[in-house]
């Protein structure tokens, strides 16, 4: 490192000291410094503080259920289950309870220790939040972390889902304030902080990240980066998605993100979140093992397992399985007191 020295900087001389601190104070000029490492300094750095906090070798496997699929009435540009687009995706109800739970237990043989249930809704609706608050009951009986994400919450709704065993709530600001008009129009970005605040105040987990590669520029994505990192407190769960590009949608035809701008904004959210699971999700399955590798050595350690998130596709879990060995990599077991 002694070649740098020359033109160090405040980031550079934080972390030779203290790699891995946890703060919540960083300033924008901080965030974009990190960006213009070198990769190999920007690696190193993520790993140091990967390893304070983790288990090096270790990754979060989650798994991902639509419980209620399309019409939802959001613009998001995004979205292949906005009711404004022409996807060919078929709008169904919220799924039964029992299918559900068969679904989970699947997802738990096959070694996930998370699930995650998404509905298309702009926010539910009081009946829905009672029916989601049983299927939270029945899958944290089988001893899993749960999650939700069903859109903005009213006042009481975080309650509700907290008292039922949710552990997490997803709530991603999908890219900067700034560019966020470009993407959605239908729901404002302090919505989606207040949702956010609402999930907090209730004592869930928030699980909270955005898409990259959807025409943002670095200053976005270093100006999303930074809300997440200043929230009063880093969400527990980073989920870092590269956009997939489905016909129909405004997105279709954008230019693709350079891979290597991917892997660095899985290691400077490392960085800014030491403590924090960073999730690789959607868009994995266009990656090559060689890019999946980057990124975990940039610092993720959490992703979705099986071959279908919401609407889009995904490794399965015998290419993921074949990954990890070839990596020496292993599931984070569960939590002991996941059921509880």
């Amino acid at each position: 490192m002694s070649a740098q020295s020359e033109d160090s900087s405040p980031v550079l001389d934080q972390y030779r000291l203290d790699p891995g601190a946890v703060r919540t104070d960083w300033t924008p000029a901080e965030v974009e410094a990190l960006f213009g490492l070198p990769l190999n300094d920007l690696i190193f750095f993520a790993q140091c503080a990967h390893r304070r906090h983790f288990d090096a070798n270790s990754v979060q496997v989650s798994t991902l259920l639509s419980i209620k699929t399309g019409g939802c009435p959001e613009d998001c540009a995004y979205c292949p289950q906005s009711i404004r687009y022409q996807t060919g995706l078929e709008r169904e109800e919220l799924m039964d309870l029992d299918e559900v739970v068969a679904a989970a237990k699947r997802a738990q043989a096959a070694g996930a220790t998370r699930f995650c249930m998404g509905a298309a809704y702009r926010g539910p609706k009081p009946a829905q939040v009672r029916a989601i608050a049983d299927m939270i009951r029945e899958v944290k009986a089988l001893g899993l972390e749960t999650c939700a994400t069903l859109g903005l919450l009213k006042e009481g709704q975080a309650e509700a889902l907290r008292d039922a065993g949710l552990d997490y709530y997803n709530h991603n600001l999908d890219t900067s304030e700034a560019f966020y008009p470009k993407i959605i129009q239908t729901r404002t970005y302090a919505d989606r902080l207040d949702t956010l605040e609402r999930v907090r105040k209730a004592g869930l987990k928030v699980c909270c990240g955005g898409i990259l590669g959807m025409g943002e520029s670095r200053a976005d994505r270093v100006a999303l980066l930074h809300t997440l990192a200043t929230l009063s407190a880093h969400p527990e769960s980073v989920p870092i998605n590269y956009l997939v590009q489905v016909e129909g949608t405004p997105l279709d035809g954008t230019a693709a993100l350079e891979p290597l701008e991917f892997v660095r904004s899985v290691a400077v959210a490392r960085i800014l979140m030491p403590a924090s699971h960073v999730r690789l999700s959607a868009g994995r399955e266009a990656f090559p093992d060689e890019l999946q590798a980057l990124c975990f050595l940039a610092g993720a350690n959490s992703l979705f397992y099986g071959d279908q998130l919401l609407t889009t596709g995904n490794p399965d879990t015998e290419q993921d399985d074949a990954l990890f060995q070839r990596l020496g990599l292993h599931a984070e077991p569960a939590l002991p007191d996941a059921a509880t």
